[in-house]
C-alpha cells in the first residue's frame, strides 16, 4: 500500500494540476529559495520513484547534508521520509478501514479533481473527524450534546457554601526575555535584576508558550498586572453582594520561564511589578517558582516518604511536582497544590479553580444574564454530583468547567462563541487537518450549552459533562482530586487542560470522574485587547506546538488504553481529532503546507525561522514517541508512580497524630509564608 500512498502524495502535491501544491515546479525552479526547494524536495521524495524528479530531489537533499548551514534541515527531511513510509506501511497492514480510505482517495484523484470535490476523501485519510461536518453542522452539535448528557442521580450533599474561603484560585505566569528592541539598562529595575535578564538573553530558548510575558513590557500590556487587577476589581461586586465578608480571596501563581536563567530573577521581577503597578485590596497572592516547589518536596514530602515507604520515589516526585517546563507540569501543580493547602495549610480549602491572567469575570454581564455573580456560580450542587452518562456509565462530576467569550464580542451577549464555524476550508494546511472546524462544533455543543426544560438538559435532573475545556476557567474539588489523582504528563505542551482527564479516563477503576459544564460561568477573554506583541512573538512556537500535540496525544492514548479507538470515540470530535493513526505523516504534511503558505505570502525569512525551529522540536518529539516501548510510555509510568506517591504521602500526613502533623504543617507554612507577595 505504500505505492498507493506515494501515488496520493504525487497527485496532491507534485503535479501541475495538483489540487493542493506543485512541489515539482518549485523544486525545478531556478530562483526557488533554498529552504523552499528543500521542502519541495521532501514532497517529491515522499511521492516515490515514479516521480520524474525523485532521484534529483533525493540527491539534492543528500548534497545539502554536506552544507553546515542546511545540514539539520536536510537530515530532518530525509529521516521523515523513512518515518512516514514506515508508519503508513504499519498502519495499512493492520487497519482495513485506513487501507480502504487510501484506496478510495487514490481512485478519486485519478480524474484530476478540484480540492473541494474530494475534500472528504482527503480527510478520510488524514482528518477523519472532519468528514461531513460542513454538511451537518447543527446535527453534529445536537449529537454531541446527547453524547455528553448526564442523568443526575445524586447532587453533592455538601456543595460549596462560601467560595471566597473554600476555593484556592490559581493561575500561571509565563515569562520570557524582553523584546529584541528593549534596552534592558533603561528598565526601572534593580541592577541585579537587570544583570540576570541580560544573562538569560544569551541562553537558548527551552520552552515555547502561547503568549508569555516579555519582561520589560509596559504595565498596561503585562498580564500579571492586568489579570490580578481585574480579578481584584471583580471581587468588589462580590463584597457588595455580601459574598466576601471581611476576608480576602486567595490566589496562587506558578511561574514558568522560557529560558533557564530567568528562574533566578522571576520572583524579584514579579514582586517589583506588583509593588510598582498593582493596588490589590481583595486578594492575597502567593508566587511559587521552582524553588518553592522544591522546598516543599525537600522539607515535607521527602522526609515523610523516607519514614513510611520502602521504595524511594524522590526522583519521581521531583519530576512531577514543580512549575518549570512544559504546560503540563505547572497545570498539574496548580491542581495538586489545593490538596497540599487542604492538608497542610487550611483545611477549609475544598477546591481549586484556575483562571488565565488574560481572562476576566465580567460581573455586570454575569449578573444581568445569569442572575448570579462569579462566586455564586460555584455554589451549584451539581459540582460533585453523581449520575449516569449517555450509555449508562457512572459519572462523578468532581471537576467543573466554564466557558469564554471574546472581549470584542461580549456586547452581543455572554453566550457568544469564541470560535465560530468557518464558511469554507482554507487552502493548504487546512486541507489536511482543520481543527478549527471541530473546535467550533465543540464550542457550540459543549461550552455554549444553556440549561433549560425544552432541551432535555434542565441543569437539575440532567446536565452536561465536558471533555473540551479551556486552560483557564476550570477547577476540581479536593476530595475528587485526592481520590482520582488525575495529572497531565510533564511533556504535554499544548492542550494540557484536555490532557488532564486522559490520565483517569482510560482507567476502569477511575473512569467516572468528569467535568461539570457550569452553564453561565463565563469569563471574558481579553488577550487580543492588550497582548498583541506577546501573541505575535509566540506565533511560530504555538504552531509547532500544535504538531507536537498531535504526536504526543496519539501516542499517549495508545499507551493508556489497549482500545485506542474506544477512548478516541469518547474524546471526539475536537480532542479526539488530535489522536491520529498516522501522526508523523499528518504532522509533517501540516508543517510542509504551513511553510508553503509563508513562502507564497512572501515571508521567506519567517518560513526559514519556522522550519529551523521545528527541526529540533519535532526531532525530539518524534524520537520520544517511537517504538512499542516508547520513551513517552516510560515517562508516563514514572509520572503516575510519582503522583500516586504524592497523594499517598498526603494521606499519611493527614492520618498522623496532631503533634506530628503540626511539625509538617509548620514547615509547609513557612514556605508559603515566604512565597506570599501581597
Amino acid at each position: 500500500m505504500i505505492k498507493t500512498f506515494q501515488s496520493i502524495t504525487g497527485r496532491l502535491f507534485c503535479r501541475d494540476d495538483s489540487c493542493l501544491y506543485n512541489a515539482n515546479q518549485l523544486f525545478a525552479g531556478a530562483k526557488t529559495d533554498p529552504a523552499e526547494k528543500m521542502t519541495a524536495a521532501f514532497l517529491v521524495c515522499l511521492s516515490g520513484s515514479s516521480n520524474s524528479h525523485y532521484a534529483e530531489a533525493e540527491k539534492f537533499l543528500q548534497t545539502k547534508k554536506n552544507d553546515e548551514f542546511w545540514r539539520s534541515l536536510a537530515e530532518f527531511y530525509l529521516q521523515r521520509v523513512e518515518d512516514i513510509e514506515e508508519e503508513v506501511a504499519q498502519v495499512t497492514e493492520n487497519d482495513d478501514e485506513f487501507r480502504q480510505a487510501l484506496t478510495d482517495l487514490d481512485t478519486a484523484l485519478q480524474d484530476r479533481p478540484a480540492a473541494d470535490s474530494v475534500q472528504n476523501k482527503i480527510w478520510e485519510v488524514f482528518f477523519p473527524q472532519g468528514v461531513g461536518v460542513f454538511d451537518n453542522k447543527q446535527q453534529q452539535v445536537e449529537e454531541l450534546r446527547q453524547k455528553r448528557k448526564v442523568s443526575v442521580e445524586k447532587e453533592n450533599p455538601e456543595p460549596l457554601t462560601h467560595p471566597a474561603r473554600q476555593i484556592l484560585f490559581t493561575s500561571n505566569v509565563l515569562l520570557t526575555i524582553p523584546h529584541e528592541n528593549t534596552d534592558v539598562d533603561s528598565l526601572d529595575y534593580t541592577e541585579s535584576l537587570k544583570e540576570g535578564i541580560k544573562k538569560a538573553k544569551q541562553e537558548p530558548q527551552q520552552y515555547w508558550y502561547d503568549h508569555p510575558i516579555q519582561i520589560g513590557v509596559e504595565p498596561q500590556a503585562n498580564e500579571i498586572i492586568y489579570g490580578l487587577s481585574q480579578l481584584d476589581r471583580s471581587l468588589e461586586k462580590e463584597r457588595e453582594r455580601e459574598n466576601l465578608g471581611n476576608e480576602k480571596v486567595r490566589c496562587l501563581l506558578s511561574v514558568s520561564v522560557t529560558h533557564s536563567g530567568l528562574l533566578d530573577v522571576a520572583k524579584d521581577y514579579i514582586q517589583q511589578e506588583l509593588e510598582n503597578h498593582a493596588d490589590l485590596k481583595n486578594l492575597e497572592v502567593w508566587i511559587f517558582t521552582e524553588d518553592e516547589t522544591r522546598r516543599l518536596l525537600e522539607e515535607v514530602f521527602m522526609p515523610v516518604d523516607k519514614v513510611f515507604f520502602d521504595s524511594d520515589k524522590s526522583e519521581a516526585l521531583s519530576q512531577v511536582f514543580g512549575v518549570d517546563g512544559e504546560y503540563g507540569r505547572h497545570y498539574s501543580f496548580l491542581k495538586a497544590i489545593a490538596a497540599v493547602w487542604n492538608v497542610l495549610i487550611d483545611s477549609e480549602v475544598r477546591a481549586t479553580f484556575k483562571i488565565d491572567l488574560d481572562q476576566v469575570f465580567p460581573q455586570k454581564e454575569l449578573i444581568e444574564e445569569t442572575g448570579k455573580s462569579a462566586l455564586e456560580h460555584f455554589k451549584t450542587p451539581l459540582w460533585g454530583a453523581k449520575g449516569k452518562g449517555n450509555q449508562g456509565q457512572s459519572v462523578e462530576l468532581g471537576m467543573i468547567a466554564g466557558a469564554l467569550v471574546n472581549e470584542k464580542d461580549i456586547h452581543k451577549g455572554l453566550y457568544t462563541p469564541d470560535v465560530n464555524f468557518p464558511n469554507e476550508v482554507p487552502d493548504r494546511e487546512s486541507r489536511i487537518f482543520f481543527s478549527k472546524l471541530l473546535m467550533a462544533v465543540s464550542t457550540e455543543g459543549e461550552l455554549m450549552t444553556q440549561y433549560n426544560e425544552s432541551s432535555g438538559l434542565d441543569g437539575k435532573n440532567a446536565c452536561l459533562q465536558r471533555i473540551h475545556v479551556t486552560g483557564g476557567t476550570n477547577g476540581i474539588l479536593v476530595d475528587a482530586l485526592r481520590r482520582y489523582r488525575p495529572f497531565t504528563p510533564t511533556f504535554i505542551g499544548r492542550a494540557e487542560d484536555q490532557g488532564y482527564i486522559l490520565s483517569v479516563l482510560a482507567d476502569s477503576q477511575k473512569q467516572p470522574l468528569g467535568y461539570l459544564h457550569a452553564d453561565g460561568l463565563i469569563m471574558r477573554h481579553d488577550k487580543e485587547a492588550f497582548a498583541q506583541e506577546a501573541l505575535k512573538s509566540a506565533k511560530l512556537g504555538k504552531i509547532a506546538g500544535d504538531y507536537i500535540r498531535l504526536l504526543y496525544f496519539s501516542e499517549y492514548v495508545r499507551v493508556l488504553s489497549n482500545d485506542m479507538e474506544h477512548l478516541k470515540e469518547i474524546l471526539d470530535p475536537f480532542t479526539g481529532s488530535f489522536i491520529s493513526r498516522i501522526p508523523i505523516t499528518v504532522a509533517m504534511l501540516r508543517q510542509t503546507m504551513k511553510a508553503a503558505e509563508f513562502f507564497a505570502n512572501g515571508e521567506a525569512e519567517q518560513a526559514r525561522k519556522f522550519l529551523f525551529q521545528n527541526v529540533s522540536r519535532l526531532n525530539y518529539a518524534i524520537d520520544f514517541i517511537k517504538g512499542e516501548d516508547s520513551k513517552l510510555k516510560e515517562q508516563v509510568e514514572t509520572e503516575r508512580e510519582g503522583w500516586e506517591r504524592f497523594y499517598d504521602i498526603l494521606d499519611k500526613v493527614e492520618a498522623m497524630p496532631e503533634q506530628q502533623k503540626h511539625t509538617y504543617q509548620e514547615k509547609a507554612g513557612k514556605v508559603t509564608k515566604e512565597s506570599k507577595v501581597v
